[in-house]
C-alpha cells in the first residue's frame, strides 16, 4: 500500500505548472543570453567608436627641424633648410607646344646657400619659376641626389618649396658641397 496518497487535481495541476515553470525559465534564459549579447554588441561599438575617435583627432605636427647646408649628406633625405638663391641656369625644356594635354618638362640648375656653405639644387617644372637670383626659399622634406659622383639638392612630389621673406645672413660662397666627388665603394668583410 502506498504510504503517500494524492488527488488527480493535485497532480493535474503539477503537471500544469511544470511546463510552464520550464518555458519561464527558458524565456529567462533565453532574455539574459540577448541582454549578454546587446551588452557585449554594446561594449564592441563603444570600443569602435573610441578608436574612430582617436583616428580623427588631429595629429600633432612636429616642428621642423632646420639644418644648414653644410650638414647634408650623400642618400639623405627629409631636410629641411633656409637657403638663398644665387643662380638659376636652365637646363633641359622639352615638351610639344602642339599638344596641350601634354606640359611641358623644365629642368634648372639653381645654386642656393647660407652662411656655410653651397650645393646645387634641381629644379623642376613649377619650381623653376620661384627659383630667381636673389630670392629666399624654404625647401621643405628635400632630399639629396647623387648625379655624375656629386651631391644635388631636390624636392620631389612629397616635398615643398616655399619662397619666404629675404634672410639676413651671408652666403658662404666658397664651400660648395656639388663640387666634391663622391666614390661607391663596396668592401668585403673577411
Amino acid at each position: 500500500m502506498p504510504i503517500f496518497s494524492f488527488s488527480k487535481q493535485a497532480l493535474k495541476g503539477k503537471s500544469q505548472q511544470t511546463p510552464k515553470r520550464r518555458k519561464g525559465e527558458k524565456e529567462k534564459r533565453q532574455r539574459s543570453v540577448e541582454v549578454l549579447a546587446l551588452e557585449s554588441m554594446a561594449t564592441e561599438t563603444g570600443t569602435q567608436k573610441q578608436q574612430e575617435q582617436e583616428q580623427k583627432k588631429p595629429t600633432e605636427k612636429r616642428k621642423p627641424v632646420f639644418v644648414k647646408v653644410d650638414q647634408l649628406k650623400p642618400g639623405t633625405n627629409g631636410h629641411t633648410l633656409i637657403a638663398k638663391v644665387l643662380s638659376s641656369e636652365m637646363v633641359l625644356q622639352k615638351g610639344r607646344p602642339a599638344s596641350q594635354n601634354l606640359r611641358q618638362t623644365r629642368i634648372a640648375e639653381c645654386l642656393v646657400g647660407d652662411e656655410t656653405g653651397t650645393i646645387l639644387f634641381t629644379a623642376r617644372n613649377d619650381q623653376v619659376d620661384l627659383m630667381k637670383p636673389g630670392v629666399t626659399v624654404i625647401l621643405r622634406n628635400a632630399k639629396i641626389d647623387m648625379f655624375k659622383g656629386s651631391m644635388r639638392l631636390a624636392v620631389d612630389k612629397w616635398a615643398r618649396v616655399e619662397v619666404t621673406d629675404p634672410a639676413t645672413f651671408a652666403v658662404k660662397e666658397d664651400n660648395n658641397l656639388s663640387l666634391v666627388e663622391y666614390e661607391l665603394v663596396n668592401v668585403v668583410e673577411e
